[in-house]
């Protein structure tokens, strides 16, 4: 039985890992699921909103499933998952974005990856208040994290049979640190020549998402590009409700949805599972499990094509309790 470290998170947060743990089990999988807390409530209690329990649990079973936790914004603690990404050194967020059938979307035929640096840029939280009109934050890009980035955004291309990789940058305006990203990309891209390498500033690859986004296959960009880019991409194939998400590090995986904690509908049975199920069914396929992942996954797939049972944000009316049920039942 393998052991994983579940964090149920805050607002809807417990209300989905309920859901997927009792899928997961139904389809006939044995998890010991060694569950920590984390967020606001956790904070409050101990000091912390991520105790060093959590990171120990996490570093000794080596993956970790983790529902949304609440970031307060503009004051408070700082980004639970930020932490987490540094505490553990995951440096690849993976985002695969591709069109499930029975979601309407603007787009069909869409099937790309956002590979993101999970460890500097912005997100180094090297802040300083100037004086009470002025702040600054430093952006940091180094070398090391650049260079392990693009190698692995080249090996997911070999290992899942993808034809091209961009870098996405501001090099143009971010001479040094965007430049010296580039500079990275394109040594790593000789060792690659199987895989075509083209380059595109992210405002111009903005643009170009929204209006053909089936020509792009795998995108590798600095944190802060890869985490406004993400969620672009995931509108292109119905919004963050069904947006999968991974943290990969060289000891460690943390698998969990890119959407928020919704406090406004905790409690309230209304919840969308499905992508922090999407993130299970991944980290069943990381762990050896890949059968029954297929057959959670093709169970999940049926119902959302058939559309008869569908919570609120997929355009149906049905709760959480009733769409993980539906799920279940067509697991046989």
């Amino acid at each position: 039985m393998t052991k994983v470290t579940l964090i149920p998170g805050d607002g809807i947060g417990p209300e989905i890992s309920d859901a997927v743990v009792e899928i997961i089990d139904k389809a006939g999988v044995k998890i010991d699921w060694e569950i920590q807390t984390a967020g606001a409530d956790v904070a409050e209690a101990e000091g912390s909103p991520l105790p060093s329990r959590v990171i120990e649990s996490i570093k000794k079973n080596k993956v970790a499933l983790k529902a949304p936790v609440t970031t307060p914004i503009g004051k408070g603690f700082r980004s639970v998952n930020v932490a987490l990404r540094k505490e553990l050194d995951l440096y690849a967020n993976i985002r695969p974005c591709k069109n499930i059938a029975g979601i309407k979307t603007p787009f069909d035929g869409v099937d790309l990856v956002v590979v993101r640096e999970n460890t500097e840029d912005l997100y180094a939280g090297i802040e300083r208040q100037i004086d009470k009109d002025s702040a600054e934050s430093i952006k940091i890009i180094t070398r090391k994290a650049s260079t392990r980035i693009v190698k692995y955004a080249f090996e997911y291309a070999l290992k899942y049979g993808r034809k091209t990789v961009h870098a996405v940058t501001k090099a143009n305006i971010c001479k040094l640190s965007d430049g010296l990203f580039l500079e990275c990309a394109r040594e790593v891209a000789k060792n690659y020549p199987q895989i075509e390498y083209k380059e595109i500033l992210v405002d111009n690859l903005c643009m170009q998402l929204v209006q053909k986004p089936q020509q792009f296959d795998v995108l590798v960009l600095p944190n802060l590009y890869g985490d406004i880019v993400s969620d672009l991409t995931a509108g292109l194939i119905g919004g963050l409700g069904v947006a999968q998400g991974a943290n990969i590090g060289e000891d460690c995986a943390v698998f969990e949805p890119v959407h928020g904690s919704a406090p406004d509908i905790k409690g309230q049975n209304k919840a969308n599972p499905t992508a922090l199920l999407i993130c299970a069914i991944n980290m069943l396929k990381h762990i050896g499990e890949k059968e029954k992942a297929e057959k959670i996954e093709t169970a999940l797939y049926k119902v959302i094509k058939e559309g008869k049972v569908l919570t609120c944000d997929l355009g149906g009316n049905a709760t959480t309790s009733e769409f993980t049920q539906e799920i279940i039942k067509h697991l046989n």
